[in-house]
């Protein structure tokens, strides 16, 4: 995908909110500073592209999906109705998206990584769960999440039942989250930076850009190669902005 980044425009980079953690009350702070900050970016925006875990959990049934985050769906939908793109990476929490954003708010989903081109540079952008080496347990986990038989079979379970387990489940196995403790574990032990590196060989990206981690990180790979890892909207409240020249790390207060 090729993007024209038009005079004084920017692309914004965010992810890892988890509205709806641990409870809705909690979650409403957070989603209140979001949607400020999509205000504050709408007039200089060429393009916002959100890295996966929005929610702590959405599951579309055939007419239902979860209660609540109107604030941000709104806010979403004013956004690109006016023009600006908006795209949405699925995240581990968030996986059993089907297509209400495509159709609901015009919002195109993305399930792999995915190449853009913008301003002569090169980027692959995606949010980072299950990529590299490692992490085999998440993994099998995510192919049972994903095949279409299991889906069907929670798609059964009345929804006050399945989103209260999965919200429980989400919360309390680390296996299912995907989580880890949240600390830098060094290059050599994390799998999001090996599985860049893996991928210099064959091709050259001037950045990569995940979430996934929970953990604002900028890397250089190599001289003309910087991994990005967005951080999150919990502890951090960090993301990327992209003027044309320079991908900075930035902090939203």
């Amino acid at each position: 995908m090729k993007i024209e980044l038009k005079n004084g425009k920017k692309l914004y980079f965010a992810s890892d909110n988890h509205l709806g953690a641990p409870t809705a009350a909690l979650s409403r702070p957070r989603e209140e500073k979001f949607v400020r900050f999509l205000d504050e970016i709408k007039p200089d925006a060429e393009a916002i592209f959100l890295l996966g875990d929005l929610f702590d959990f959405w599951f579309e049934y055939k007419t239902v999906v979860p209660k609540g985050f109107v604030r941000t769906l709104g806010k979403l939908a004013e956004i690109r109705d006016s023009g600006i793109p908006i795209y949405f990476f699925v995240g581990n929490h968030d996986l059993w998206m089907d297509d209400y954003f495509e159709k609901e708010l015009n919002i195109p989903v993305f399930r792999r990584p995915l190449e853009v081109e913008c301003a002569g540079k090169t980027f692959l952008i995606g949010h980072g769960d299950g990529l590299g080496p490692g992490d085999k347990g998440y993994k099998r986990m995510k192919k049972i999440f994903t095949n279409p038989f299991c889906r069907w079979l929670f798609r059964w379970l009345h929804p006050d039942v399945g989103v209260r387990l999965a919200q429980y489940l989400s919360v309390k196995n680390k296996l299912i989250s995907g989580k880890e403790d949240v600390k830098y574990l060094g290059d050599d032990q994390e799998w999001l930076v090996q599985y860049c590196k893996e991928k210099l060989k064959t091709k050259h990206y001037d950045f990569f850009l995940f979430g996934h981690r929970h953990l604002p990180l900028e890397i250089t790979l190599e001289p003309h190669s910087t991994y990005i890892n967005t951080g999150d909207w919990i502890n951090y409240y960090t993301y990327g902005e992209f003027n044309g020249d320079q991908l900075s790390l930035k902090t939203y207060n």
